[in-house]
């Protein structure tokens, strides 16, 4: 190499050096993914000092503090002062609860309800931070910021444990530039199942737009035996300002979703045996929720939502105050919650609902406070509706001892009249009309007994007192009492053998069997007819609650003995000289309005038939 070649190649060296030292541009920042920012991504994820390759080698990010906080400062405007923070949280023990509240995003991240467990024994976790979050979305700077991944800073008591009559007061703040704030205020009580819970501000309103919205998603863990029957009873209840309580279809397996239009008082996730729920002293103005289901989980039922709008005036005027609900779908304690809270728990519609909450609820608390096995107390209670309902059971088997009275003559009119089937119903109805009977006295009395048996058919399986209680074979009255398991699934029936529904079955069976010998009206296929509802019982209610069916059970024995006590106090002999004695005082007399009217319209369908006969 000659010298001059030597002299360009120092030049080249010393130039490129210059280049890269001075005037190079600087090296591209990584990317950040927007949707990954919208989807949840904390700031420490997002920013952290090291990563790791996929082999597990640690690598230096190039990012700098001064660049994480100007991106957090592009993400959340003037709230990026509380976007960097470590996170602490608080544990509150009371009476019936275990909380957890944590500074970041100032949200309860757990609730545990000490009196009950879950269907494997272990603690109940209403709500955990794995599967729980709680948001409340501000407009600020064209941006929605997410107060949920902000840090709060608590002030309040530093007392965890409380007793009744107890009180604590704890307050997370939010504190931004130029004296704003935003604080949440818990009031939790040492006992009960009820949080208070007010939105606090300071000058946010030159700040933040006129969309605030609060949010709870949650994915519900599975707490009960029976899984198909927990998640077909979990859904999301919501009620409106007017009074109307509605929710979404619990038995779908789609995903089910509703745009809230009216103003909302509450809104719950509610499960079969417990509830948690938002409720607002001053009304949401709107709103939207949905349920949807991963059939392939187990571990949960249902991933349920909730996204509210609070009214922008109230949160301003420092008026936002609402409460949380976490805890069992109890009537009585329900009720005190809130209006219409109570239609948490299951009751039936209309008359149903009416007798379970103001006679059979009443009832079984009441015999709860002196008797502690719950198979004793359904033995009671089947005892007391059956000594109330002996007045209608008595004149039922009064009327149907006058049909046997009676059944000579009745079959002498169908052999007199055989064929014309028009003019033995006249005849069976003057006979009634001489003799003093009224054809229907004897169901009557038995359909008045109806709503007390389907009010039953709503309350066992939704009592949360009967939950875990046992009772001779069933180790869970409020669940199917499986005596066998079975290797394989029968249709309509399941995979196992509830003892309770096959004793029920039988005593049905048997109990149609001795009404059909007492009564002369069910004849020709309706005989046979008869025995198809108790069969069918056998398969609708094999996965019911052990406590309705040995409820059922009961029911039919006790029914038994009061067949035979009737017996003993029924004289057909006297019945029939009654009867017979109306028949001659009633010989001449004209028929009723009634009858006269019945036999016109008899007559009419039978002329119908014999014009028809004639084309």
């Amino acid at each position: 190499m000659d010298r001059n070649q030597l002299t360009g190649l120092i030049l080249m060296l010393v130039f490129i050096t210059i280049y890269f030292q001075f005037f190079a541009p600087d090296p591209p920042s990584p990317e950040i993914n927007n949707t990954e920012l919208a989807e949840g991504m904390t700031s420490d994820s997002l920013y952290s000092d090291s990563t790791t390759t996929s082999i597990g080698t640690p690598i230096q990010q190039t990012i700098s503090d001064s660049a994480r906080a100007k991106l957090n400062e592009m993400k959340y405007g003037l709230f990026s002062v509380a976007s960097d923070g470590n996170e602490n949280t608080k544990t509150i023990e009371t009476d019936q609860m275990i909380v957890t509240i944590s500074n970041k995003g100032g949200a309860i991240k757990k609730v545990v309800i000490k009196e009950y467990l879950d269907f494997r024994g272990d603690p109940l976790v209403l709500v955990d931070d794995k599967h729980t979050n709680f948001h409340l979305y501000l407009d600020h700077l064209g941006r929605k910021v997410d107060v949920n991944d902000l840090y709060f800073t608590l002030e309040g008591s530093s007392a965890s444990s409380l007793n009744e009559g107890d009180t604590l007061k704890l307050n997370y703040s939010l504190n931004l530039p130029d004296g704003a704030n935003l604080t949440y205020e818990y009031s939790i009580p040492g006992s009960g199942y009820e949080i208070g819970f007010k939105m606090r501000q300071q000058g946010l309103q030159s700040i933040i737009g006129q969309q605030v919205q609060f949010a709870w998603n949650q994915k519900i863990n599975r707490v009960e035996k029976d899984f198909k029957d927990a998640r077909n009873r979990t859904t999301v209840k919501y009620r409106f300002t007017d009074g109307d309580v509605d929710d979404l279809t619990g038995t779908s397996t789609e995903k089910e979703e509703e745009t809230l239009e009216l103003p909302t008082s509450w809104v719950s996730f509610r499960q079969k045996f417990f509830t948690s729920a938002i409720v607002a002293e001053k009304p949401f103005t709107s709103g939207y929720v949905q349920s949807s289901i991963n059939m392939s989980d187990t571990t949960s039922t249902k991933n349920l939502q909730m996204s509210m709008t609070l009214p922008y005036g109230d949160f301003i005027a420092n008026t936002s105050d609402f409460k949380y609900y976490f805890g069992p779908n109890n009537y009585s304690i329900l009720k005190e919650v809130a209006p219409d809270f109570s239609e948490n728990v299951e009751l039936g519609w209309s008359v149903l609902a009416w007798i379970n909450k103001f006679a059979v609820i009443p009832i079984f608390h009441f015999l709860e406070r002196f008797i502690s096995n719950y198979g004793i107390i359904i033995i009671i209670m089947v005892i007391i509706l059956r000594l109330v309902l002996a007045p209608l059971t008595y004149t039922s088997h009064i009327g149907m001892a006058k049909m046997r009275v009676m059944k000579p003559e009745l079959d002498e009119l169908k052999e007199k009249y055989e064929g014309d089937q028009q003019k033995i119903q006249q005849e069976q109805m003057a006979l009634y009309q001489k003799v003093g009977i009224n054809p229907l006295s004897g169901c009557i009395p038995m359909l008045l007994q109806m709503p007390i048996l389907f009010a039953m058919f709503y309350f066992f399986p939704n009592s949360i007192e009967l939950r875990q209680e046992s009772f001779l074979w069933a180790n869970d009255l409020s669940t199917y009492d499986s005596i066998l398991n079975l290797p394989f699934t029968i249709p309509f029936y399941g995979d196992h053998v509830s003892l309770f529904t096959l004793l029920m079955t039988a005593s049905t069976i048997l109990y149609t069997w001795s009404n059909s010998q007492m009564t002369t009206t069910v004849t020709g296929p309706m005989k046979s007819i008869q025995y198809v509802m108790p069969i069918m019982f056998l398969f609708f209610l094999n996965n019911y609650s052990a406590g309705l069916t040995f409820y059922y059970f009961v029911s039919n024995i006790v029914s038994f003995g009061q067949i035979s006590l009737f017996k003993k106090f029924i004289n057909e002999d006297k019945i029939k000289k009654i009867l017979n004695e109306n028949k001659k005082k009633n010989a001449n007399k004209k028929k009723s309005s009634f009858q006269q009217r019945l036999d016109e319209a008899m007559k009419a369908q039978e002329q119908k038939k014999k014009s028809k006969g004639k084309k």
